[in-house]
C-alpha cells in the first residue's frame, strides 16, 4: 500500500527532527503494510526558491539513504506545493510533481475559494502533463459551495485525505461513503513524527477492508500504483 502524504524527510520542514526518528516512521509504515512513502515536504513559493526547495529536499533523502536497512518502504520524492493565486504561472511547477508520475500534491487554503480559484484549478487540470491531486481535502471541500466538489471531480481532479477521516468515529462513515461514491481517490498519513502525528494509515486500511474488503484494498493499490508510473 501507499502513503500519499507525509512529512518524513528529516530537517526539511515540521516534520521529521532526525534520520533516527524519520527510520522509526518509515519503521511503523512497514508494519502497518505500507510498501511504498511518498515524502512530501511542504512547499511555500513565498519562502524560498524553487531550487533552494530541491537541494534541501536532495540532501535530506542522500543523507537518510545511508540510514535506510531492508524491508523498510520505497520512498519516492514529492511536495505538498502551496496554492497561491497565479501559480499556474509558476515555470517550474511541474517539477513539483511526485517522481516518476505526472501527480502534483497541491495544498489549498482552508477558507472559501475564489472564483478565479476555482478556475484556476480547473486550468491546471487541462494540462496534459499534470494531474492535481488536492492534499487532505477533507479539510476544506466542507467549507465550499457543494458545486465546487461536483466541478473539480468533472475536470479529473483526485482528491487525497488523511488517514483520520476514517480512523476518527465522528467522520468515518462518511469517508467510507466517498470512497465507495469515487469522490477519495488517494490516503496519506500526514505523519510528521513519531508521538503526536505518527504514521497511522494502517487504522485507515482497516476500515476500508472491514468495510468494503480486501479486493477494493487491492485495487485501491493497483490504481495507485498505475498512476506512480505513468
Amino acid at each position: 500500500m501507499i502513503d500519499w502524504h507525509n512529512h518524513i524527510l528529516p530537517c526539511v520542514d515540521d516534520g521529521s527532527k532526525s534520520d533516527y526518528e524519520s527510520i522509526r516512521m518509515l519503521e511503523m509504515h512497514a508494519l502497518q503494510g505500507v510498501d511504498t512513502v511518498v515524502a512530501t515536504p511542504h512547499f511555500y513559493a513565498n519562502d524560498e526558491s524553487s531550487e533552494r526547495f530541491f537541494e534541501r529536499r536532495q540532501n535530506a533523502y542522500d543523507d537518510l539513504k545511508k540510514q535506510l536497512h531492508s524491508g523498510l518502504p520505497k520512498m519516492v520524492l514529492g511536495a505538498e506545493v502551496r496554492y497561491y493565486n497565479g501559480i499556474s504561472r509558476m515555470a517550474e511547477l511541474k517539477d513539483f510533481r511526485i517522481e516518476g508520475s505526472k501527480l502534483l500534491l497541491l495544498e489549498m487554503p482552508s477558507a472559501v475559494w475564489t472564483e478565479y480559484m476555482i478556475r484556476e484549478l480547473i486550468e491546471l487540470s487541462s494540462e496534459s502533463s499534470l494531474r492535481i491531486m488536492l492534499a487532505h481535502s477533507e479539510r476544506y471541500l466542507g467549507i465550499q459551495n457543494k458545486e465546487v466538489y461536483g466541478r473539480l471531480l468533472e475536470n479529473d481532479i483526485l482528491m487525497q485525505v488523511n488517514a483520520d477521516f476514517f480512523a476518527s468515529f465522528s467522520t468515518k462513515r462518511r469517508a467510507v461513503s466517498m470512497l465507495n461514491d469515487g469522490k477519495i481517490h488517494f490516503i496519506g498519513s500526514d505523519s510528521h513524527n513519531t508521538i503526536s502525528r505518527p504514521p497511522n494509515i494502517g487504522k485507515a486500511f482497516d476500515v476500508i477492508r472491514k468495510k468494503m474488503g480486501d479486493d477494493f484494498l487491492n485495487q485501491m493499490n493497483e490504481y495507485g500504483n498505475s498512476m506512480l508510473n505513468q
